[in-house]
């Protein structure tokens, strides 16, 4: 994603001539972001095809070249939102030193991204209430974290980081907590003001999984290897 709050989408455009690549990836891109702008105003539930085109300056049969329905399109958000979300999580997935230091820069990503992005966490959310489709898309969503923490929290038990409790449901009870805090806090304008929500998420992870000394610190002289 840009720091100008566009969305990025870094897969899913059907293959094009070579002359036509950069055209097809823009029309992509503008239909993307019509629909972030519109969900960061009004309910999910509310758009149309006919009322999103209309952002976009194009007709309604180009979004049918690119999206099946807006449960398509809604999936596509949330599938590239993932993709940068663990980019800025890495830190702390794949990092070697300090590990509160880099669950901290993770978190700090992690709040970065859906401080922009937010609405898209809100809209599959409340979708999932009431569509099958988007009930399974959250799911997965949601599963891809737990197993990426459940693994690192194992792996840092093996070297000594993290005690040895059982980690995959301490993994769905922090992840659930990070999604229900960031669509309160980022799901619609007005947001909340950032700062303080990457503060309670860094204490409440670094406290759980390593320990209640280290959060007031922000640093410690554990070595992850």
């Amino acid at each position: 994603m840009s720091n100008s709050g566009q969305f990025s989408f870094r897969k899913h455009v059907a293959p094009q001539p070579s002359g036509n690549i950069g055209k097809a990836e823009r029309t992509r891109a503008a239909i993307l972001n019509a629909a972030l702008g519109i969900i960061w105003s009004h309910p999910f539930r509310d758009m149309t095809v006919g009322s999103l085109m209309a952002e976009t300056g194009f007709s309604r049969s180009v979004f049918y070249q690119y999206f099946d329905d807006l449960h398509d399109l809604m999936k596509t958000l949330l599938e590239d939102l993932q993709v940068d979300i663990f980019d800025v999580t890495g830190a702390w997935f794949e990092g070697v030193g300090d590990p509160i230091v880099l669950l901290d820069e993770s978190l700090s990503g992690l709040v970065t991204v859906c401080y922009k992005f937010g609405p898209i966490l809100r809209a599959v959310d409340d979708a999932a209430a009431t569509d099958e489709r988007f009930e399974k898309d959250w799911r997965r969503f949601l599963g891809k974290f737990d197993d990426a923490v459940t693994s690192r929290i194992e792996a840092d038990q093996q070297q000594d980081l993290i005690p040895g409790f059982d980690a995959r449901p301490i993994a769905i009870a922090l992840n659930r907590l990070d999604a229900y805090t960031l669509i309160n806090a980022f799901g619609q304008r007005p947001r909340k003001n950032p700062k303080p929500v990457n503060e309670a998420l860094s204490r409440i992870w670094i406290a759980s999984l390593y320990g209640s000394e280290w959060p007031e610190k922000g640093s410690s002289n554990l070595v992850r290897k």
